[in-house]
């Protein structure tokens, strides 16, 4: 550890999963709980979920066989048109498929140490190592933890005279288990059907195969290697360690699911065995000191570009409970979330290791995990990639990428046989097989089951991750096809003879109207669904020129664009949620999805459209405060973008609360029931749901740097009560990185350098009422007089 890190501390071992300790790799993730006599590493893999290649296809056939498709669609629009909602919902839930698959629990891996006592376990934020300080039967022990990317393995490094018992269980279908001196072999079947909990009426929650299915064979193998300078043999379906001084023990995995991902060729058990087998005993064979070096490179490598400080400078380990949950240092707070968020992207996103993180990251113990630990694409899985390009992890955004491409390909054919259009298109859920269907079963609510703009939203990434990186390659070969297959299922869905295009049907993700003393949630055109689509046309246009593609739906997009109908502001001066001035049934309801014009997408800005960024402030001045993780992170984002940073601020301090209530019992999905931050930190709904934790540090970045169309501000929402800090390398579209500290409350040093891009593209920056505009070469750094 350095004298610098960030650590995060707690007295006592974790007595629940919510106060372990995260660790991971992007493709593994641990919770260490910690403590002397029997403890738990309970194991991830990001591959391991319910379902199989072949369910979104089946489901889409299922559906269609029900008679959805375009004949039915164009009656669902004139009874929309026709306001009868009756007969537009009932006709829409046959449009609905069932569900999206879950994200699931793997292994635990049990460590048995003698009796003794903990002296404290930390978490490091800069290097990804949890660490114990035990006397165990009289000596001193330590154990380190850590998921290491470069070996691609879970490693547990134990020091100082003990005897250890190792046991190895999972709680999915065990079908091969092998225990010798050298270690254990686990092989589990993985179940090919699992329902969420919000359909209780299936009959077989979690369904597994007799046999494989197709081509198929939903196989899971874990194997743990030893080696220590104790004598090992196996008593009780445990490996125990006697004697011994030092032991390194490393967890490696192989999946059917990860075959599917990377698109190769399925392996059989056999196979799948031995691959484990080979990850665990290279790692082990470079030893402790080595992993543990090569490990804490790489992280540090990655994390270490971007830093944040706000007040004083911490040396030493940080106790959870008294410096952060106690919240008498809002300064520090605010800084541990910042790196805390970041780290948690780093460790459970990372090119090459699997799917992106879901709703709970890479950390999940729940058989029926809430909302099936997927990807909800309203807003939670965007907020999960947020912080990933201001705040130096540009790289992490790429497993993001990889869904996009899987969920195009099942969202082409969604789009041709349910809708009749081109292009590509997802809804509400997805998971790493790539759903593009609607869930619902039929019986969901159109409000949150019928949305058709997913692809636009999660496309936008794409986009971003070119304009943060100037990574022209990037746009030709990933973006663009992206953007453009999104663009021709948009110009597809608009409907319109003459004036307006229209998105029809057309929900508000999740709120609802009132329409003759009753809520409703199928109209046409909602702001959400035009600024998206007016998004995806822009960038699409932009990404074209840059790319320097000519291709026919340049023409279509053009033609449209204008007829895109603009935002509104209602009668009581808020921004307009409905194509018309419609009551909402919750005033205060979580999300504020018309405000997605704001925050991320810059359409609307106090300087270029000043009467609609009042009409948002108004908007968000009637939602309210709080509510869950998600929710206030949006809030903290939008009211930095529009540049109120006490609110901002009085926004985090509520957010960043301890969860005052049982945290294993679902809140109301209303957000009538606040959420809070766990004894671990993790962000709850409750329960636990991570969007939070990764939104924070996108909205903390927000309140102290802005790039959006094409100006740099520097501290535009900065809280009288953060008077001095100092940013170093958050990045900026363009290619640009910035360094910056502020004293009393102004700026005090400011650099900007190139990283990457174009060095004629011209460089704005304002800054303490001052504008300046110059250009730089890739690799210069100019510094402005503050």
């Amino acid at each position: 550890m350095r004298h610098d890190d960030l650590v995060l501390s707690w007295p006592e071992p974790a007595r629940e999963w919510i106060e372990a300790a995260p660790v991971g790799n992007g493709r593994l993730g641990a919770m260490v709980f910690g403590g002397p006599g029997r403890t738990r590493l309970q194991v991830n893999d990001s591959t391991v979920w319910s379902g199989t290649p072949h369910g979104p296809a089946d489901s889409l056939a299922d559906v269609l066989a029900r008679g959805a498709g375009p004949e039915r669609l164009a009656e669902v629009r004139r009874a929309v048109r026709a306001g009868d909602h009756r007969t537009a919902e009932r006709l829409l839930m046959s449009f609905e498929g069932p569900y999206s698959q879950e994200f699931l629990p793997f292994a635990d891996l049990w460590l048995t140490l003698g009796e003794g006592t903990l002296q404290g376990r930390t978490l490091n934020l800069d290097n990804g190592v949890a660490h114990e300080f035990l006397t165990v039967d009289g000596h001193e022990v330590e154990r380190s933890v850590w998921a290491s990317h470069p070996a691609g393995v879970l490693c547990v490094g134990i020091t100082g005279r003990t005897d250890v018992r190792l046991g190895l269980d999972s709680p999915l279908r065990i079908v091969h288990k092998v225990l010798r001196d050298s270690g254990f072999e686990l092989g589990v079947e993985i179940p090919v059907d699992g329902a969420p909990q919000h359909e209780p009426q299936v009959e077989e929650p979690l369904r597994y195969a007799d046999a494989p299915i197709d081509d198929y064979d939903p196989f899971g193998a874990v194997v743990v290697r030893i080696d220590t300078d104790g004598k090992l043999s196996t008593a009780d379906d445990e490996l125990v360690v006697t004697g011994s001084t030092w032991a390194l023990i490393v967890l490696g995995t192989s999946t059917a699911a990860r075959d599917f991902w990377d698109g190769q060729a399925p392996r059989t058990r056999t196979e799948h065995l031995a691959a484990a087998e080979e990850r665990a005993s290279s790692a082990l064979a470079k030893g402790g000191t080595e992993l543990l070096r090569e490990h804490d490179t790489d992280l540090r490598t990655l994390l270490g570009g971007t830093s944040l400080r706000i007040g004083r400078q911490v040396n030493g380990p940080i106790d959870v409970a008294a410096d952060v949950l106690s919240g008498r240092d809002e300064q520090l707070t605010a800084t541990v979330m910042f790196q805390f968020g970041r780290y948690l992207l780093a460790s459970s996103s990372r090119p090459g290791s699997g799917p992106p993180a879901n709703l709970q990251g890479v950390w999940n113990a729940d058989l029926r995990p809430a909302w099936s630990s997927n990807y909800t694409v309203n807003i939670n899985t965007e907020m999960n990639y947020w912080p990933a390009e201001v705040t130096g992890l540009g790289e992490c955004h790429l497993p993001l990428i990889d869904l996009l491409d899987k969920m195009a390909g099942n969202g082409a054919e969604v789009a041709r046989e349910l809708y009749g259009a081109r292009g590509w298109v997802t809804h509400h859920n997805t998971d790493m097989w790539g759903w593009a269907l609607p869930v619902g079963m039929g019986h969901g609510n159109p409000s949150w089951a019928i949305w058709m703009m997913g692809g636009a939203w999660l496309v936008q990434h794409a986009w971003d991750h070119y304009e943060f990186t100037g990574d022209t390659e990037f746009l030709t070969d990933r973006a663009w096809p992206l953007l453009r297959g999104c663009a021709e299922f948009c110009l597809d869905w608009l409907v319109g003879d003459d004036g307006w295009l229209d998105t029809i049907p057309s929900t508000s993700p999740e709120n609802l109207f009132m329409m003759d003393g009753r809520p409703e949630s199928l109209t046409w055109s909602s702001t959400m669904d035009m600024a998206l689509i007016r998004a995806v046309f822009v960038r699409c246009l932009a990404a074209a020129q840059i790319a320097g593609v000519d291709d026919p739906v340049l023409a279509e997009i053009e033609k449209a664009l204008p007829r895109l109908r603009p935002p509104a502001v209602t009668e009581g001066g808020w921004l307009q949620e409905w194509v018309a001035d419609l009551p909402e049934h919750d005033p205060k309801h979580r999300h504020v999805s018309q405000l997605v014009t704001v925050y991320p997408l810059g359409q609307i800005d106090p300087e270029s459209t000043p009467e609609l960024a009042e009409a948002a402030v108004n908007l968000m001045d009637r939602r309210g405060n709080g509510a869950m993780g998600w929710s206030w992170a949006w809030k903290i984002a939008l009211r930095a973008r529009l540049g109120d940073g006490e609110t901002a601020r009085s926004l985090l301090l509520e957010a960043t609360r301890p969860l005052g209530y049982d945290w294993d019992v679902n809140a109301p999905t209303d957000g009538s029931q606040w959420g809070g931050l766990l004894p671990n930190l993790f962000s709850s709904h409750p329960p636990f749901q991570i969007d939070g934790n990764y939104g924070f540090p996108a909205a903390i970045a927000e309140m102290l740097v802005q790039s959006h169309n094409g100006v740099i501000r520097v501290l535009p929402a900065l809280p009288s009560s953060w008077p001095s800090g100092a940013l170093t390398g958050v990045r900026c579209r363009g290619g640009l990185s910035v360094d910056l500290t502020w004293r009393d409350g102004t700026l005090a040093a400011l650099s900007i350098r190139r990283l990457t891009g174009d060095a004629r593209q011209a460089v704005n920056v304002v800054h303490a009422g001052q504008h300046e505009e110059f250009t730089l070469a890739v690799g210069e750094e100019r510094r402005l007089a503050c």
